[in-house]
């Protein structure tokens, strides 16, 4: 554990690559079905994980980044892949999915809260005000999350489409990282922003947390390229 402490980018990439295995290990053994609660796991994930704010060395520069951010990024290899595999209606019917899950839960987690907890054990004030952070969170977070999400994930359906289209299927690197990258561009502005209107940061200081939130995800968007190489051949269950 130690370890991880003081090497925090090399965690960062093994996290990388645990998410990336993780969709890749539900598409295996259960096709799209699979990829379908790859991004609802992500969604979920990464807005309840999208406060955890850490400070890494990438390349000798100093990124603030979120873990929500490496959770989220996930997503956009699995839509891509469904977009791929099963064309652009599955992989909109996977979004669709991932907004209605995740407005679930945070609804249950915020209805959680309205119970009090016992005074049975010590853990349950505990556990009731952990998932009170958690329910919460400023509704500015919420809606901006919610929206940059829905904005960017149908953006990134519609955009690696037109892509393949205009490809005629050719160039599958080009499409995964286009259409990622500029959604991934359209998610973090709109995201970012809301930390304007939700603290006291300034424009200047959440475009610079969006830019490097942003330069993590493209390393993200080019590193899935070699896992979407990987996988789109495979016989998988229908």
């Amino acid at each position: 554990m130690e370890f991880f402490l003081e090497n925090q980018e090399l965690l960062w990439f093994m996290v990388v690559i645990y998410d990336l295995t993780l969709a890749i290990f539900l598409f295996k053994f259960f096709g799209k079905y699979g990829l379908y609660c790859a991004v609802v796991l992500g969604i979920i994930l990464g807005n309840l994980q999208g406060g955890k704010v850490s400070e890494l060395e990438v390349f000798g520069l100093s990124l603030t980044v979120s873990m929500g951010a490496i959770l989220y990024s996930g997503i956009y290899f699995a839509t891509d892949l469904l977009n791929e595999k099963y064309g652009k209606n599955e992989a909109n019917r996977a979004v669709y999915l991932g907004f209605v899950a995740n407005i679930a839960v945070m609804v249950t987690l915020w209805v959680s809260t309205i119970f009090l907890p016992s005074d049975i054990t010590g853990s349950a004030a505990a556990v009731h005000n952990a998932i009170t952070t958690l329910a919460t969170y400023s509704p500015i977070f919420i809606i901006g999350s919610l929206t940059a999400y829905l904005s960017s994930q149908v953006f990134d359906v519609w955009f690696f489409n037109y892509l393949k289209t205009k490809t005629r299927g050719k160039k599958l690197w080009l499409r995964n990282n286009l259409s990622t990258l500029s959604s991934q561009l359209i998610d973090t502005l709109i995201y970012q922003f809301t930390w304007v209107l939700a603290t006291d940061l300034s424009f200047y200081e959440a475009f610079s947390i969006a830019m490097a939130k942003y330069f993590i995800k493209a390393i993200i968007a080019f590193v899935d390229t070699f896992f979407i190489y990987l996988v789109r051949n495979w016989k998988v269950p229908n």
